[in-house]
């Protein structure tokens, strides 16, 4: 049987088995978007059983799911495993720790090593279960290659139209993955930074909205390390992890939300997850949200619209983190018109519709609000493990008019 001991010891083998030159710049891996869904109730059925899996403590007794077969939507980025080196597209998840591979592309590798500590995840729209091997990792290019990282193969996944999952989320969610209560495996950020690859452990996170220019801008980016200082404007500000149960496990903050003179959610808690596509909020503050833009919900695709008249009188949606506020603009508000003909039942090019969501609870029990992909491809956000605190930033799409 495996114990924490044993797994410990691994690790310390594995750090201090192969020195790393320490890097004073970060580590930027360009992310691409994977687009394939029918229409955008898949998106919602999506969301909505990821976002009931979040509420659940166990993640390895869960068994149930959402399998949506013609669906994938996510960001994905491209790492090098084992020798052979085989290429792995993972899409990165912020609400999970544990990184595997073997959904579409297997495993296979002359130097990995199979520690036979089983592990399970259960994602609420799939899940994985496999063994913890440890095996050589190239991220970017062959300049970066660290030995000995963990991480899971699967034997089995259902729900995953991509290789498998880069997690980046804090290291305490890992407990219960390996089925034995008390073990913790590092994320692929920590193990960075404990063989000295990158300075600290930090990640940074950078989309593109739709309609803008990817030739010029890329999809988007991951920097592991610190900031990538050319994708945001001005100084980053940090609000520490919050405290409150269920939001604090994830990437937890306290906000509040304000609609012109109007409170549309009070300070509580709720976690940022780049995973998520929506907006998300407390069944009472969708309510106010719905009254005070007018919106009527849409019953063939779920979303609320609102007319070309309503859409111009559509004010900024205000989130007070800490003592700054970020302004979701009237064009961020809205789902990208690009994209209406993925609407099922409705979705002309000039329809309007709202990219915020309602949760089947209110406010109060935890976990108020989930700040989706609509909301991060308006600013830069940084993960800080060390510090247990996410960070903010303008870019220059928080304004843009793409939608």
């Amino acid at each position: 049987m495996f114990s924490v001991a044993f797994l410990l010891a691994l690790l310390a083998l594995s750090v201090t088995g192969s020195p790393v030159k320490v890097r004073n710049s970060t580590i930027t891996l360009p992310m691409t978007r994977r687009l394939a869904f029918s229409n955008v109730t898949d998106l919602l059925r999506h969301d909505e059983a990821l976002i009931a899996a979040l509420t659940e403590y166990s993640t390895h007794d869960r068994r149930d799911y959402v399998h949506l077969t013609s669906f994938h939507f996510g960001y994905t980025v491209t790492v090098g495993i084992g020798n052979p080196t085989r290429i792995y597209n993972l899409i990165v998840d912020s609400a999970s720790a544990i990184t595997w591979v073997g959904a579409r592309t297997r495993y296979a590798s002359d130097t990995g090593f199979n520690t036979g500590a089983p592990v399970a995840v259960n994602y609420g729209y799939g899940s994985f279960q496999g063994t913890i091997f440890k095996d050589s990792i190239t991220f970017g290019t062959d300049e970066l290659s660290i030995d000995g990282m963990p991480f899971g193969v699967a034997s089995t996944s259902v729900g995953f139209d991509f290789d498998g999952v880069l997690g980046i989320g804090p290291m305490g969610l890992t407990r219960g993955t390996i089925n034995r209560p008390n073990v913790i495996l590092p994320t692929v950020t920590d193990y960075l930074f404990h063989q000295q690859s990158i300075r600290q452990p930090v990640v940074g996170i950078f989309f593109q909205p739709f309609g803008t220019n990817a030739v010029r801008y890329g999809y988007g980016e991951i920097s592991f390390g610190g900031a990538n200082r050319w994708r945001h404007l001005g100084r980053i500000k940090y609000i520490d992890i919050t405290a409150t149960p269920r939001s604090s496990r994830y990437w937890g903050i306290n906000q509040r939300i304000t609609y012109g003179d109007v409170e549309i959610l009070r300070n509580t808690a709720g976690i940022v997850h780049c995973g998520c596509t929506f907006l998300y909020l407390a069944s009472d503050a969708y309510e106010r949200y719905k009254i005070v833009t007018g919106g009527t919900l849409n019953p063939a695709n779920g979303l609320l619209q609102i007319s070309r008249g309503q859409y111009n009188a559509l004010r900024g949606l205000d989130f007070h983190i800490g003592e700054n506020t970020y302004k979701l603009v009237r064009n961020a508000q809205v789902w990208p018109r690009l994209l209406n003909y993925r609407l099922h039942g409705g979705g002309g090019d000039n329809d309007i519709f709202l990219i915020v969501k309602g949760l089947a609870s209110p406010t109060g029990l935890g976990l108020d609000f989930v700040n989706g992909y609509v909301f991060l491809q308006r600013f830069y956000v940084v993960f800080d493990s060390i510090e247990r605190r996410v960070g903010f930033a303008r870019t220059q799409f928080t304004s843009d008019n793409s939608n």
